[in-house]
């Protein structure tokens, strides 16, 4: 019998499924726009036992994430939380160490709740400086590491959507700044590969 199980997938605009979808806590109750383009539509058909809410907010950065956790994560005890952040400080300039502590602190509160975290890479995006680049993959060598050593669930969601001969790029995207559908499927299928491997 497959468990049943409830995930929350928290972020900012790679979460909610910019631009084709507005999520749930943009535009309550349901959403609104192609249900396709969210990474946890694409979990959920894969495991129909599985219940994942998009917690996804355009724009956020990762201190205006963590703010919500208590609302949109901790309140609806999930089993597990996907935590997506930090392109969007790195757009606006934020260290990564100004993503660190909050992406830290997310995991910290995560586990205090007695929630599993799942870290999950920054993606990139097509009009990125080289040091924008830079910082994306300094950011994401850190998720995996600060993962792997305590024993945290990862996933390379950025590996899942970029542009095999430029992995500054997105393989194919409709704004220059978020993956298609097909991209959003990839994600869903590379944490949902994540989820299998750890018992879910």
């Amino acid at each position: 019998m497959a468990r049943k199980t409830k995930i929350v997938g928290l972020g900012d605009s790679t979460t909610a499924g910019t631009p084709g979808f507005l999520s749930p806590v943009e535009a309550p109750p349901e959403g609104r726009g192609n249900p396709e383009s969210q990474y946890s539509y694409w979990m959920m058909k894969a495991h129909p036992e599985w219940t994942v809410l998009n917690r996804g907010v355009n724009g956020e950065r990762s201190d205006q994430i963590r703010s919500r956790f208590a609302r949109d994560v901790a309140a609806g005890r999930p089993a597990v939380v996907i935590i997506l952040a930090g392109v969007n400080d790195i757009y606006q300039g934020r260290s990564t160490e100004f993503v660190k502590k909050n992406l830290e602190a997310m995991y910290a509160l995560a586990e205090t709740e007695g929630i599993v975290p799942l870290g999950a890479t920054v993606l990139p995006f097509d009009t990125a400086s080289k040091e924008q680049t830079e910082s994306i993959q300094q950011l994401n060598r850190w998720v995996e590491a600060a993962c792997k050593t305590t024993g945290r669930l990862f996933c390379d969601t950025n590996g899942a959507v970029r542009d095999r001969s430029n992995p500054g790029l997105l393989a194919s995207s409709p704004d220059g700044l978020h993956p298609d559908v097909a991209g959003y499927k990839r994600m869903g299928l590379a944490l949902s590969s994540t989820l299998e491997h750890a018992g879910y």
